[in-house]
């Protein structure tokens, strides 16, 4: 039967005559959290190197391509959310439950693959605004590990939640960034309406671009937190709402840092060093004020996205495992939820602390999630077609768009991401 309170449906999947409750903002301020700290974390450094590279490349070009990212990327973090709500489990349970544990173990090495990667990029930024402030890369690497542990085993989700959310924030000062480059419309809308579609460098920077906007691991997260937070199908009004903000937000941010690079890098080249990128944002809002929006901005975005991934890693391998996976329990109850934790951040770090080109890194993980996007996709579409309570389930007309949706998105990721390697 159905739950009157909160909506959820019967094992069958019949929901009686439920309907979503009428939008109010005490509704959708329970519901927030999930899509916004998902979207602050897409603005993440990895997306930040890879926007001021775009900009120092191709100028403007690749703006209108983040753009048309934006509808893409609701309907697949909408679809997220409507599945963290409506079926209460994330989507490695899921895949467990209804295929098995082959499929589910071979979802989470390609999750793993995606968190790893997303993870090198958000330690780098992390890396180049120790290195901004003199702190050696070592240093900033143990501090990372230690300061997201401490956090994680001392704190409730909520409380991990409200930190991500307050990091976050500090994405907005690239705003003031885009604004004082002032650059002109006409050159703006010129650059942005001749992508150079045939160029392998602008492919593979596309497949990158791709990669930092619609992420695996931002899927997932998105789902697992909705049901670690505990939110309800009468919340569905409010976490859609909040997701369409996030979504709208993050590219934004996005936008506003691709204009400010297009304005400030475009002489520069192909950037070596976050270094660079500081120097020439910097350049907008004077060498000290600048300096502390940009400080300031990447490494809230960069922890913002660190706690993300490696909680959407942990959740992944307890709900494959079938084990304690909550922020809830403590380590000696869920293990293997915090151990994962710990062995990425390590692991990271380790690669980080030896040296590696920091912006070639970044890049790569956006094209290896541009190219692993398709397997995730299809995943949340499958689940949405049969997990689902009627009310959420994915079906008729919308069905059809979200397929349309998926499949451009997919082929636009295994094109350009393997068409800019060749």
């Amino acid at each position: 039967m159905t739950d009157p309170q909160n909506g959820a449906a019967d094992a069958t999947g019949r929901s009686g005559s439920w309907a979503p409750p009428r939008f109010s903002w005490r509704i959708f301020a329970l519901a927030a959290g999930p899509g916004l700290v998902a979207m602050f974390a897409d603005t993440d450094a990895g997306s930040i190197i890879t926007v001021a590279q775009s900009g120092a490349r191709w100028g403007y070009r690749l703006l209108a391509p983040n753009v048309l990212f934006i509808p893409a990327m609701f309907v697949a973090q909408e679809l997220a959310m409507r599945l963290g709500l409506g079926a209460r489990k994330g989507a490695l349970e899921l895949v467990r439950l209804r295929f098995g544990r082959t499929p589910a173990y071979f979802l989470l090495a390609v999750l793993a693959a995606s968190c790893f990667g997303a993870l090198v990029s958000e330690l780098s930024g992390l890396a180049g605004a120790g290195e901004a402030v003199g702190l050696p890369v070592v240093s900033t690497m143990l501090l990372a590990v230690v300061g997201v542990m401490t956090m994680v085993i001392t704190g409730s989700y909520r409380s991990v939640e409200r930190v991500a959310l307050f990091l976050g924030l500090f994405e907005a000062g690239f705003l003031v960034m885009a604004w004082r480059a002032s650059p002109g419309l006409a050159e703006v809308v010129s650059q942005a309406a001749q992508p150079p579609i045939r160029d392998p460098d602008y492919l593979y920077l596309l497949a990158a671009n791709l990669g930092t906007s619609v992420i695996p691991w931002a899927l997932l997260y998105q789902q697992s937190a909705t049901v670690d937070k505990g939110l309800k199908l009468r919340h569905v009004q409010g976490a859609r709402l909040e997701t369409l903000a996030g979504v709208l937000f993050c590219q934004t941010i996005t936008s506003a840092l691709l204009i400010a690079a297009g304005a400030t890098l475009a002489d520069a080249g192909s950037l070596d060093t976050v270094g660079e990128i500081e120097t020439a944002f910097t350049a907008t809002l004077g060498p000290a004020f600048g300096r502390v929006v940009f400080i300031f901005g990447l490494t809230g975005s960069a922890l913002t996205a660190t706690i993300v991934v490696c909680l959407a890693m942990a959740w992944a391998v307890g709900e494959t495992l079938g084990v304690g996976r909550s922020l809830e329990q403590s380590p000696v109850h869920a293990p293997w939820f915090y151990g994962a934790m710990a062995a990425m951040l390590v692991g990271g770090g380790a690669l980080v602390a030896s040296g590696a080109n920091l912006i070639s890194l970044s890049l790569a993980a956006g094209v290896v999630n541009a190219v692993l996007l398709p397997i995730v996709l299809a995943v949340l579409y499958a689940l949405g077609r049969a997990a689902l309570p009627n009310v959420l389930r994915l079906r008729g007309l919308y069905a059809g768009v979200v397929a349309t949706v998926f499949l451009i998105v997919s082929a636009v990721g295994l094109f350009s991401g393997i068409a800019g390697l060749l």
